[in-house]
């Protein structure tokens, strides 16, 4: 019998959630990521360790603040990962530019000169932004230049709409944040497959899609078991760790498809304005705090790159 992982594969676009070169050859995802917190895993990576030494000298020689040499190395990281997996690179603008507009749709545009330097084409590439409004909004705008966005740090149906009305590519709600949020707030333990919040937001979501056509790829995230995996099986993307992916490959039973674009049950399409989309994302506790703290949570990351950069310059 074929693995779980072999039959997710045959219905799903199986993502790996890692930089490391050496799991991403082993596992052999469609796409893959890049992001600081990857970056400062890499460093002690001997597939790509070298690589990232030598672009720290590169950089060091030619003057480059840390905050510049981070975003290189991020860039540098996804086109050597662009070598070992036919699809795309999503690859993380600084958090801190979150709710700003214009240095989002900048550093969007910095991202994909930086790899077309290194001869990586914008086909190859995603460049992730925070589901914010602003982080919408440069979305489009690179969209409208046709640069692909994948839109992150997504909890509640307000960002999936508004996300769609600005034809982002992909967007990543997350699973597991979601489901963490309710098990504190619901002081219980855990869920059954098919009443974990996480599990449920992301069909929610994906029924909304396929119910009013739309062509943004849902991409599950953030997992914390592979009960959810299973229980998202058929949906468009899911981005999965090196742990869970080992778990997937060995195991051996019959796989449901969960999702199919057959099986959308008609949801009827929202209008979503700015002041709509602040009154609902402000309204679900569990979206608004998950958001922020994303955000914080990957500056936080940025920062100890900077940290390590620093102190190695």
């Amino acid at each position: 019998m074929k693995s779980v992982l072999d039959q997710l594969r045959e219905m799903t676009s199986v993502v790996a959630d890692t930089g490391d070169i050496a799991a991403v050859k082993r596992y052999a995802p469609v796409d893959c990521t890049t992001n600081p917190s990857l970056v400062l895993a890499a460093m002690t990576d001997p597939a790509s360790e070298d690589m990232l030494v030598h672009e720290m000298e590169a950089g060091r020689k030619s003057g480059l603040s840390a905050e510049d040499l981070a975003d290189k190395l991020t860039v540098a990281l996804g086109a050597e990962l662009t070598k070992v997996v036919p699809g795309r690179v999503s690859t993380e603008a600084d958090a801190r530019l979150s709710f700003d507009t214009d240095a989002s749709i900048a550093r969007g545009r910095a991202i994909i000169a930086d790899y077309a330097e290194r001869g990586v084409g914008k086909d190859r590439v995603l460049i992730k932004l925070a589901s914010t409004w602003e982080g919408i909004r440069a979305a489009e705008v690179l969209q409208d230049e046709g640069i692909d966005c994948n839109l992150t740090l997504l909890f509640s149906m307000a960002q999936a709409v508004a996300c769609a009305d600005a034809g982002a590519f992909l967007i990543s709600p997350f699973v597991g944040r979601i489901t963490d949020w309710y098990k504190k707030s619901e002081g219980v333990e855990g869920y059954a497959p098919d009443e974990d919040p996480g599990v449920r937001s992301v069909r929610q979501i994906y029924d909304y899609y396929k119910s009013n056509g739309i062509d943004t790829i849902v991409m599950g995230a953030s997992f914390r078991n592979v009960d959810q995996i299973k229980a998202l099986a058929g949906c468009d993307n899911l981005t999965i760790s090196p742990k869970l992916l080992e778990v997937l490959g060995q195991e051996e039973a019959e796989l449901p498809r969960a999702l199919s674009p057959d099986s959308a049950s008609g949801v009827e399409k929202v209008e979503m304005d700015e002041g709509k989309f602040r009154w609902e994302l402000n309204a679900d506790a569990m979206a608004t705090e998950k958001l922020a703290e994303g955000i914080r949570n990957f500056d936080a990351d940025y920062r100890k790159l900077l940290k390590v950069i620093s102190d190695r310059m």
